[in-house]
């Protein structure tokens, strides 16, 4: 599954722009989608299926794992269910679950209480790369072992559990940890009860949501999640919609480039999604939501940006779950500001595709903008927008589709001549991008 390489090379500023576009389907909640759909009984139906490599890699996965999948047209699909502990494993399979820590967490969540499951579990560089050891020792619980021992990166031998028992578990900011456990408590004797302390993304219980027999959500100070075990999943149809984060760059854009504005339509607008626009509207940018709809426990609309002047950000800990991965673009629009911002909690950044702080930290620098980065927090000192023309901005190859796109923004708003290594990367999650962009105005190079 892999891609065809190449390095992308930028000289040339952005100008003005007044367009609508639509960004591609949401990552999070294809991926979410099969993996449930192939745990469920009957066939269900996934409509505007993001299809990108991560999302290649989990049709794969379930394919290999005994699931029949049928691709109507593109992004139609059919997936027939076998039900709850359905996943086969054959002694010489193995999985590659290519550059997706979200696939590489749920399906282990699956897996871990699947009946009769020995499989070898391989990822790509960036994902074999990636600490695995919080959710070993939740699987752990649930009865599964892994090989060899105390080992915690890819590649790795999963043997399921004989005797899967109910958990309690206290959740934090990892929404791909707490949908394992939710995963893994649904084939379990017995019930698993969460406790979610810091609120993160629900696209695994919005999925699930139906399932009032199996799942169970009690909202109050801390929302309490109960998995009832052993309980038959009802079908899904879903259409889904625009990826946030996806939109987010493309909103980032728009902020900062003079005298422009944006339509962004059909884009996901779960509460738990939005963290970054949130923080944008405290900063006096001017966004707005409209078109409101629900569907599927999913809230959905249109974004509609403008260019706007911002403040200097001073986020705290508490809006990290609902912004993790729009943080690196907060420090790209913290580095063209005029002040000092400041942002606490980002200390799981060093366990994304890349350790996602030092790296933007060090492309910032290479224009001019200072900052200091400590554990769990990170001051940037903002230079203003900037003519870049006399600096260079060099990506290396990280295998981290975020970072080699804010390196084109940075490329096209500074006018810095910039290279990006293995471009590539970004179709894991975004394989409109470049058309987006292109669309946009923005002029770029391809050097294989």
């Amino acid at each position: 599954m892999s891609l065809k390489k190449f390095n992308l090379f930028l000289n040339s500023k952005i100008k003005p722009f007044k367009k609508t576009i639509e960004v591609d389907a949401d990552k999070s909640l294809s991926i979410r989608s099969f993996l449930i759909s192939s745990i469920s009984e009957n066939i269900s139906i996934a409509k505007n299926v993001l299809e990108s490599e991560d999302v290649k890699s989990t049709i794969s996965a379930c394919k290999k794992l005994g699931v029949k999948i049928r691709r109507i047209k593109p992004g139609y699909y059919k997936i027939f269910g076998k039900g709850l502990g359905s996943f086969m494993s054959r002694k010489s399979n193995c999985l590659n679950l290519g550059n997706s820590g979200t696939l590489a967490r749920l399906l282990i969540g699956i897996l871990s209480t699947t009946p009769n499951i020995k499989i070898k579990l391989i990822g790509d560089h960036s994902l074999n790369k990636r600490n695995m050891k919080t959710l070993i020792n939740l699987m752990t619980k649930f009865g599964a072992s892994f090989f060899p021992k105390n080992k915690y990166y890819f590649p790795l031998k999963l043997v399921s559990s004989e005797m899967p028992l109910g958990i309690d578990y206290k959740a934090g900011v990892s929404a791909q940890l707490k949908s394992a456990v939710i995963l893994a408590g649904l084939n379990c004797y017995g019930n698993t009860t969460i406790i979610e302390q810091t609120r993160s993304r629900d696209h695994t219980e919005n999925l699930l949501k139906n399932n009032i027999e199996a799942v169970k959500i009690i909202n109050g100070r801390k929302k309490i999640i109960k998995v009832f075990g052993k309980k038959k999943l009802k079908q899904i149809d879903i259409n889904i919609s625009g990826d946030p984060s996806s939109a987010a760059f493309f909103t980032t854009l728009t902020l900062l480039n003079p005298n422009s504005s944006l339509k962004i339509k059909n884009v996901g607008l779960n509460s738990t999604r939005i963290g970054f626009y949130k923080i944008l509207k405290k900063q006096k940018a001017k966004i707005r939501f409209i078109n409101l709809k629900n569907e599927n426990n999913e809230i959905s609309g249109d974004i509609i940006v403008h260019s706007s002047k911002l403040k200097p950000f001073n986020t705290p800990a508490s809006l990290y779950p609902s912004t993790t991965d729009e943080y690196l673009l907060l420090f790209l629009i913290a580095g063209l500001q005029h002040g000092t911002s400041t942002f606490k909690g980002i200390s799981d950044l060093a366990n994304k595709e890349s350790s996602r702080a030092h790296e933007m930290k060090k492309i910032l620098n290479q224009i001019g903008i200072k900052s200091i980065l400590r554990k769990n927090e990170m001051k940037i000192f903002g230079y203003g927008m900037i003519d870049a023309k006399s600096k260079k901005i060099n990506v290396e190859n990280l295998g981290d589709h975020r970072i080699a796109m804010c390196g084109f923004l940075l490329a096209i708003l500074t006018n810095a001549e910039t290279n990006i290594k293995n471009f590539e990367t970004v179709f894991t999650s975004s394989p409109s991008f470049l058309k987006i962009m292109k669309n946009l105005g923005a002029k770029y190079e391809i050097k294989k």
